[in-house]
């Protein structure tokens, strides 16, 4: 049987044509323990070209640097059927990658950065943009305007945003368009409904939701049992510990049961529901198995009606999730 490939593209801000969901690289070098060998890396990215997939997210910090540089290389042959984000807005030594700590979206170093970015990805343009965190030291109508510098001399296609408010987005729209805000959005996170939702349909902004898999764990992946590799930041994260785990549990059984019903899994379900809210959304699951890739994909093919999501939304509803989605310091670097 032969495996639905994503063939209806979705459109972010004005005009970036993307398939209707993407590659979130990070975990593939960074954030989820030791990294996959690189020729492991770039047989993932390509298997994911080959199926339809035309969206890869990457950023410096992942690494740092040597996430960008493995997405540059897998995806230097395809480099014109493909769509490249990636994110700047730490403090890390251009050279050498050393993380000097904190937030640093000044021009100059905006600038800087990108020039490094554009040599580790092997391209000469960077489809989208994003600021990885709001720099409350900078104001976001500087970031805009340095974007928009980049963007005027072809370097820079499109601007984006991560984990920024309302406020923020409508003050940095004002200066260079929004192209989309990525934040983390899933059926156990779902604050992007009230806090931008309304503000992107208004302003005509492409919205990317990052781990809309939870992290795994929405995924049916990983359980109160299961023990997270050294390097796996997933050890910190208040919503992930073995208590909130086993007590979280109760989500997945549900999604089990829904998945079930529609002959799918709870991944696919998972996604399929973040693809019925808006046609402008855009997920970006990661993940380092060809045969999550096709999982993943074939949640495209799965139509929620409008009864289905109600359905979905008045179970998930009745389950009381456990545990912060952030650590305290975290959190801190989220804009509101």
């Amino acid at each position: 049987m032969s495996l639905p490939v994503p063939t209806m593209p979705r459109t972010l801000g004005r005009g970036l044509v993307v398939s209707p969901i993407g590659l979130g690289c990070m975990g593939l070098s960074h954030g989820y323990g030791p990294p996959l060998p690189t020729s492991e890396a770039i047989d993932l990215v390509h298997h994911a070209v080959a199926r339809g997939i035309t969206f890869f997210d990457t950023a410096e910090m992942y690494g740092p640097f040597t996430n960008e540089e493995v997405v540059g290389e897998a995806l230097a042959p395809h480099r014109d059927r493909v769509v490249i984000a990636t994110k700047f807005g730490f403090n890390l030594d251009p050279d050498s990658g050393d993380n000097h700590g904190g937030l640093n979206s000044r021009p100059e170093h905006i600038r800087v950065a990108v020039e490094g970015m554009l040599r580790r990805l092997r391209t000469d343009r960077i489809d989208l943009l994003y600021q990885h965190r709001v720099d409350p030291a900078v104001p976001i109508e500087d970031v805009a305007g340095a974007v928009n510098d980049l963007i005027l001399a072809g370097k820079v296609l499109h601007f984006g945003l991560s984990e920024a408010s309302a406020a923020t987005i409508r003050r940095a729209h004002a200066v260079c368009p929004v192209t989309a805000l990525q934040s983390e959005y899933s059926l156990w996170w779902r604050e992007p409904e009230s806090a931008t939702f309304s503000t992107l349909e208004e302003l005509g902004i492409g919205f990317v939701p990052f781990s809309p898999l939870g992290r795994g764990f929405l995924a049916g992946a990983i359980d109160a049992a299961t023990v997270f590799t050294p390097g796996d930041f997933r050890h910190s994260i208040p919503r992930l510990s073995t208590e909130n785990r086993r007590a979280n549990q109760a989500l997945i059984d549900l999604l089990a049961r829904l998945a079930a019903e529609r002959g799918a899994t709870p991944a696919q379900v998972a996604i399929a529901w973040i693809l019925a809210q808006r046609p402008w959304v855009v997920p970006i699951p990661g993940t380092t198995k060809r045969h999550r890739v096709d999982e993943n994909i074939a949640a495209t093919a799965i139509a929620l009606e409008s009864d289905d999501l109600r359905a979905i939304a008045e179970a998930v509803s009745a389950v009381e999730i456990q545990g912060a989605r952030y650590t305290e310091q975290l959190d801190k670097l989220v804009d509101r």
